[in-house]
């Protein structure tokens, strides 16, 4: 269902390595960086201490380091107690991005995502009980018709229990050399059209219930850019939703062209 990583193997960069990108850099330009993402995948997934080492390292020699963020998967953060999270925060890991795609379980099997929303919940749960700020993808349109309301339903479940603080969605995109894309030319699976999107984003928010949290769907795959915190923004956010539907101008959306990733 992804082709991010395809052409890549998984290894942890040596602390060497990270030092010679730092020594590349100007030292007027280390002065001005205040944000660190460490890059490629899934970073949580080092040993606790070698991750600490890594920013360790760049508070060394970024001396206006505010934030560093990683990517985070279920199954890797259930290697990593609390302690190790609070650890990490000491050190300015100050975000954690997270795919949890979707709430629904049947679905999560279906994309072979390897966990259940339980296992999502509980991750989540435990980076936001050391304090890390967590910001949640999920994607509309993953489970075609037969789901819609399914999806919507159990996505906001989900993330209503979390209560993260940023929620961005995507929509669904269906590239060559996937699963998805055999399945689109098959006839097995049929991508929903860009206005059935937006109803299926607009019953996600009416059943989202949280508490403070930024809420984007200005992702390049998105039909329509929209923002706003919630609960304070739910109203003017659905009415905007329900002006794009009512008026079913599909040319006031984001052209397929400028969609492609």
């Amino acid at each position: 269902f992804c082709v991010s990583y395809k052409q890549k193997k998984y290894r942890v960069r040596g602390l060497d390595e990270l030092k010679e990108d730092l020594d590349s850099l100007s030292e007027w330009y280390k002065k001005s960086v205040q944000r660190v993402f460490l890059a490629d995948g899934n970073a949580l997934a080092m040993q606790t201490s070698d991750l600490i080492e890594m920013l360790d390292l760049l508070n060394d020699e970024l001396p206006e380091l505010k934030r560093v963020g990683v990517y985070g998967y279920a199954k890797d953060l259930r290697e990593k107690t609390t302690e190790d999270l609070v650890t990490l925060k000491a050190n300015k890991l100050g975000i954690v991005y997270l795919g949890l795609e979707t709430g629904d379980d049947d679905l999560l099997r279906w994309i072979h995502k390897g966990v259940d929303s339980a296992e999502n919940i509980e991750a989540c749960s435990k980076i936001r009980s050391a304090g890390i700020p967590l910001s949640l993808t999920i994607i509309l349109g993953l489970g075609g018709y037969p789901n819609t309301e399914s999806h919507a339903r159990k996505t906001a479940q989900v993330l209503n229990k979390i209560d993260p603080e940023y929620v961005g969605a995507l929509t669904l995109m269906t590239p060559s050399g996937t699963q998805i894309n055999d399945m689109v030319n098959s006839g097995e699976f049929v991508p929903m059209k860009p206005m059935d999107i937006l109803k299926e984003l607009r019953l996600l928010i009416k059943y989202f219930d949280l508490t403070n949290c930024i809420f984007r769907t200005n992702h390049a795959s998105n039909y329509i850019a929209l923002g706003g915190t919630l609960p304070y923004d739910k109203t003017r956010i659905l009415s905007v939703l329900e002006n794009a539907i009512t008026t079913n101008i599909e040319s006031s959306l984001r052209p397929s062209y400028s969609r492609k990733l």
